[in-house]
């Protein structure tokens, strides 16, 4: 094992990483040992009980999250002329169609998230290969191919994320920045979790909640005891 940098010495009188702490405690310290000069987002890794190769094991779904997640979230809408003032009054970045899908096929994905509709997604599919691999592929279960573009856009800019179990079973997602109140971390962590556990497949069996840690970008996980949520 190598040396311990300063800033790791500094993080182990914090906190125990042989231990597992409740939600709040592990936001209060989340904060305290997040030692880098940028603000720092805060992620929640959470592993499963479930094999995401069977589809009936696949857990996605979208949560709001109280606080935000504390960044200007950057939207694309990929829509018919009638809907762009609705999009644009919603507060889209970008809007549009023929445009940024040429865009988009010449490598262009400056976005976080992409809203179209049902009527266009024959236009929208072809950008799989591009999009699929960056997680910004439209999709009906996530409330980003819609018919309500405007709501659509209000939701992802007022804090809803998109999460999936990845191929190893583990959610990953970050929910706030370091500069939140312990409090506010602790709330939109709580959210998220309360969301996963009632998606829990009815095919899942044994342990669901297998591990959840909470950590800054550039800091270490913190443990937090399982056992707060209802379905572990």
């Amino acid at each position: 094992m190598g040396k311990l940098t300063k800033n790791q010495k500094k993080a182990l009188e914090l906190y125990d990483p042989t231990k597992t702490y409740t939600i709040k405690e592990a936001s209060e310290i989340v904060k305290k040992i997040a030692f880098s000069k940028f603000d720092n987002s805060v992620d929640l890794d959470i592993r499963l009980g479930v094999d995401p190769k069977k589809a009936d094991q696949m857990v996605r779904g979208v949560v709001t999250l109280p606080n935000g997640v504390g960044k200007e979230v950057k939207v694309l809408v990929l829509c018919t002329p009638d809907k762009e003032d609705e999009a644009k009054a919603a507060g889209a970045d970008y809007v549009g169609l023929d445009e940024y899908i040429k865009k988009i096929e010449g490598g262009w994905t400056d976005v976080d998230v992409i809203i179209t509709m049902p009527t266009v997604m024959a236009k929208v599919g072809r950008l799989g290969r591009v999009l699929g691999p960056r997680s910004l592929m439209p999709n009906p279960k996530s409330g980003t191919v819609t018919m309500e573009v405007g709501k659509a856009v209000t939701e992802v800019k007022a804090g809803k994320i998109d999460f999936k179990v990845d191929k190893t079973g583990i959610i990953h997602a970050s929910i706030g920045k370091v500069s939140f109140e312990a409090e506010k971390i602790s709330e939109n962590a709580l959210e998220m979790l309360n969301m996963i556990s009632k998606l829990k497949p009815a095919s899942a069996k044994g342990t669901y909640f297998r591990s959840i840690s909470l950590s800054s970008t550039m800091g270490s996980g913190i443990s937090i005891d399982k056992s707060i949520i209802a379905s572990t």
